[in-house]
């Protein structure tokens, strides 16, 4: 018996917690989803495609709730320092799983009123892609 499998409360708990943290994480709210990821996967690796759904899942609705809070600031006069998000458009957001930039890019997106379809899809895309790198290096 190991360490993890006396911290394991079952599969529920684990995908929720998974959806939580990966929400949180997106979120100017510090966390470590990806350890959570690696956890749940390491102890039932059999829950890989319903891990890798609720972590992107969670993830992108946390990077579009930083998005549409960022929308409702009053946009002032000069945008010079959002251009290059203005210029490359809702793209950009595939970096959105950077840590650091990441929140500051789905900020940005918003507050520069980037519609919100594209954004989604590109924010999805980005963060399906980081959590299948790391589950796909544990199992």
């Amino acid at each position: 018996m190991s360490f993890l499998s006396l911290l394991d409360p079952g599969p529920d708990a684990g995908l929720a917690a998974l959806f939580v943290s990966s929400f949180l994480s997106a979120t100017l709210l510090p966390g470590g989803s990806e350890l959570v990821l690696a956890g749940v996967l390491s102890l039932r690796p059999e829950q890989l495609v319903p891990a890798l759904s609720l972590a992107t899942l969670g993830n992108t609705l946390g990077g579009m709730s930083t998005w549409g809070l960022a929308r409702l600031l009053p946009q002032r006069a000069d945008t010079s320092r959002l251009h290059w998000v203005q210029h490359h458009g809702a793209p950009v957001l595939l970096l959105s799983w950077a840590p650091v930039v990441g929140d500051a890019l789905c900020a940005a997106a918003g507050w520069a009123r980037l519609p919100w379809l594209p954004c989604l899809l590109w924010m999805g895309l980005g963060k399906l892609l980081r959590y299948a790198l790391i589950a796909f290096s544990v199992t």
